[in-house]
């Protein structure tokens, strides 16, 4: 019992330390299985019946089963194992896999770094009367004849998420957040994003269930980002970091641009913020004093930063949450926030 609460405790010591780009998702994992999305791509009816972030407890089993539909399993953080059809394969973050239709497996999540997933399940019919050709309709047809022909042969076998098809989750749930004009017309993209990236792996024949060699931008930018992690408590600048990884400053922001999908300073700002809202919730610190052991020497700074990211203030953050302000410490807050 002993062993199994150190485990637990070792793995939320290390969720809590790791910068986690879907963490907004976890506010409301399911949210998007309550919509009833069915779209048209080509001549193909999609009908998504579940889209979501899960996450499992250490060395916790989901049974062998199986579905007559598509199911992509995508593993944004931790690690893990499936079994798929009696073939034992190990997980980790970065890695995606697909099963269906009909295909058994069977998931267990690490005893020490628990696995995350982005589960996209959805049906693929096709559709008897094919829609007017015409302004591009037909590559769009050819399009998602060839993805779907390549999602029916392809291969049950854990490969890279190369073509960053887990960020689409992300965009479609900003875009259930939001509810903005074009709300479906985003959704409708972000869902086909996903089926034409993950199909866009096995497209080539060396990429085919293999691992491949380390691709050297992907590696820079995991460098960069840890040292990141690991000093943003202090002042960090791109060219430093751009010494620590052996590339110019230049080639280190294009490498954020490619791999992370932001700037270098967007991407210090998110592992600050992150810090800086888990420690508003373990800790009743006066706001100022958390910014600036977090590398905000203007502590006022923070309160417009914070809010673009998180919707509200630190204050109304620890509120929202239940933690109590500690007093007189957060008048800062109120004025901008009411300013």
């Amino acid at each position: 019992m002993q062993m199994a609460s150190q485990r637990e405790d070792h793995a939320g010591r290390k969720a809590a330390s790791a910068p986690f780009p879907f963490a907004r998702m976890e506010r409301k994992r399911y949210a998007l299985d309550r919509l009833d999305l069915q779209l048209r791509w080509g001549r193909y009816g999609i009908r998504v019946l579940r889209c979501h972030l899960a996450s499992f407890g250490p060395g916790q089993v989901i049974s062998a089963h199986k579905h007559s539909e598509y199911e992509f399993h995508f593993i944004p953080r931790g690690k893990g194992s499936v079994t798929i059809g009696g073939v034992y394969y190990e997980l980790r973050e970065g890695l995606f896999y697909l099963t269906g239709p009909d295909v058994v497996h069977e998931q267990r999540s690490d005893e020490c770094d628990p696995m995350y997933e982005l589960c996209l399940h959805c049906e693929i019919v096709p559709l008897d009367e094919a829609p007017a050709e015409g302004w591009g309709d037909s590559l769009e047809l050819r399009e998602a004849r060839d993805c779907v022909q390549l999602l029916e042969t392809m291969p049950s076998v854990p490969a890279w998420d190369r073509y960053h098809a887990m960020g689409c989750f992300l965009e479609a749930y900003r875009a259930w957040e939001e509810q903005a004009v074009g709300f479906y017309t985003t959704m409708k993209q972000t869902i086909v994003q996903i089926l034409l990236r993950a199909a866009r792996v096995h497209a080539s024949p060396e990429a085919c269930g293999n691992i491949p060699e380390r691709d050297m931008n992907d590696h820079r930018f995991r460098l960069a980002a840890q040292f990141i992690e690991d000093n943003e408590a202090g002042p960090i600048t791109l060219e430093e970091v751009a010494e620590r990884v052996q590339v110019s400053p230049r080639q280190l922001q294009r490498i954020f641009r490619s791999e992370g999908g932001t700037t270098f300073s967007d991407w210090v700002e998110h592992v600050r913020l992150q810090r800086i809202a888990d420690e508003l919730l373990r800790s009743q610190r006066p706001i100022e004093a958390i910014a600036l052991d977090h590398g905000y020497a203007t502590p006022n700074y923070l309160y417009p930063v914070f809010k673009r990211k998180f919707g509200m203030t630190p204050a109304a953050y620890r509120r929202l949450h239940g933690v109590r302000q500690p007093a007189g410490g957060d008048s800062p807050d109120e004025a901008l926030s009411s300013g």
